[in-house]
């Protein structure tokens, strides 16, 4: 039997792909602070929802036991270097050694385009550092552990039917005349959630290779500036007569107080000054790496998925 141990489950990438692994004919347990979080995947056979708190990490150990797998989807966009520590680099820990107590056979940590373990000190965000130090302390865990293999996805940004990426940009050309934007020219190489689905489930089953760390990039075909992208959310969603609404790109200057303002407002802020200073390195994939074509994925372009959603 074919079990697998889910974290991040019940949000906007983990419904997709417990959806893929379901087909795929894996049994899901699924983690989660309180159960109604996960009312968009307890329908699907053979997963089952767990209340549990994953930052226990005793609790967390004797929860994973009887696991051959696991997935860690759980990640966050905004917090101080404090929180990125927690749910990033503490919260991994915690999940490897419990994999190691439980002879878990593989481990799939989602990590971020622009993350390496070799930059976790001179990363240019709080988020990218913890997020390359979590792939560090992966990385040290396989090289120790024999049973044990690593797989690193690093998707750039995710685009999809409810994702808050082109629905906000719509959303916000809904209301507002023109578009300040901050970060306007940082480059992007959006990919499809479904498409990340599908290499976490192909790279599940790839030949057993214990003690060993491999590396995804998962991207799309286009590299789009972040103007262009919300240019694209404000026409496929019919803003401005169906020509977008004006977007004026902001100096950094004014970009930072911008975000500085936002982070102000309650709820999770649209924009922060730590993900300002993630977009000062290009979320691009590197030459050379391998990704969804070597897990024999075509990669899908934005406009026509994101034009089904949008659109409505």
């Amino acid at each position: 039997m074919k079990n697998i141990f889910v974290l991040g489950g019940t949000g906007f990438v983990g419904a997709h792909v417990c959806e893929q692994l379901v087909r795929a004919g894996w049994q899901i347990t699924v983690p989660t602070r309180r159960r109604v979080n996960a009312q968009a995947i307890q329908h699907l056979p053979g997963l089952t929802v767990l209340e549990l708190d994953v930052h226990d990490e005793a609790a967390l150990t004797h929860a994973m036991a009887g696991h051959s797998a696991v997935i860690n989807l759980v990640a966050i966009l905004h917090g101080d270097a404090a929180t990125f520590a927690k749910i990033h680099v503490h919260l991994v820990e915690k999940i490897a050694r419990a994999c190691l107590a439980n002879g878990v056979a593989q481990l799939v940590h989602v990590s971020a385009l622009g993350a390496d373990s070799a930059r976790m000190t001179t990363a240019p965000s709080y988020y990218l550092r913890s997020k390359s130090a979590a792939e560090a302390v992966l990385v040290q865990v396989a090289s120790a552990s024999d049973p044990l293999r690593v797989s690193l996805l690093r998707p750039s940004v995710i685009f999809g039917a409810n994702d808050q990426f082109m629905n906000v940009f719509a959303k916000l050309q809904a209301v507002f005349p023109f578009i300040p934007l901050a970060g306007a020219d940082a480059r992007f190489q959006p990919v499809w959630v479904c498409d990340v689905a599908q290499a976490i489930v192909r790279v599940l089953a790839l030949p057993p290779g214990g003690g060993s760390v491999h590396t995804w990039e998962l991207v799309g075909p286009d590299v789009m500036r972040l103007r262009d992208l919300v240019h694209i959310a404000g026409v496929l969603s019919g803003a401005g007569a169906g020509k977008g609404r004006p977007i004026f790109g902001l100096p950094m200057w004014a970009a930072r107080i911008q975000a500085f303002f936002m982070e102000l407002a309650p709820g999770a802020p649209l924009m922060s000054r730590d993900n300002l200073d993630s977009m000062l390195v290009d979320n691009v994939a590197t030459v050379g790496m391998p990704g969804l074509a070597q897990l024999g994925i075509t990669a899908a372009a934005i406009e026509p998925v994101a034009r089904g959603y949008l659109s409505r």
